[in-house]
């Protein structure tokens, strides 16, 4: 069987950045499991799987384009410190979650200083070429229910 729309694909990568040192991996933890042709991945992995079949080992390294996007200076803002009424001290590195014009997504604490905090809303990744290893696992036919809910149930995935 070979990976199309709407298989459910479990599979074991790993992710390094350009100077290659590994990002991510699912090596050590369960494979990755999503359905085939539905975004959950991104686009250039995604697009990279279609057609595979059960055992194929490849490398492919993927732009910021088909990747986490290009970074976008305009995803960095300043806003007054009074705006975190938090015990603990906000520090660079922190991430939070914040309502923005595109709804909901992570934003990380970039500087601190006596008035303002400055906050990146782009991925961690943007920018970045995202170099993968993968090992494809297991290829099957999503259930109609699978399908209906947008992920995987069963070993794997989702449970009820």
């Amino acid at each position: 069987m070979k990976i199309a729309q709407n298989s459910v694909v479990s599979m074991h990568y790993t992710l390094k950045n350009a100077e290659g040192e590994i990002i991510d991996q699912s090596e050590q933890q369960e494979p990755l499991v999503y359905i085939h042709g539905h975004g959950q991945i991104i686009p250039g992995l995604e697009n990279a799987m279609d057609g595979r079949i059960l055992g194929d080992k490849f490398q492919i390294s993927i732009p910021p384009e088909s990747g986490y996007g290009e970074f976008n200076q305009a995803m960095i803002q300043k806003v007054p410190l009074s705006m975190f009424d938090t015990v603990e001290p906000i520090e660079p590195g922190m991430q939070f979650h914040a309502e923005t014009s595109n709804g909901m997504q992570v934003v990380t604490v970039v500087a601190v200083d006596d008035n303002e905090v400055t906050l990146d809303g782009n991925h961690p990744l943007a920018g970045q070429n995202l170099h993968f290893e993968v090992e494809i696992l297991q290829i099957r036919p999503a259930t109609t229910e699978e399908l209906d809910h947008g992920h995987v149930h069963g070993a794997g995935g989702h449970h009820h």
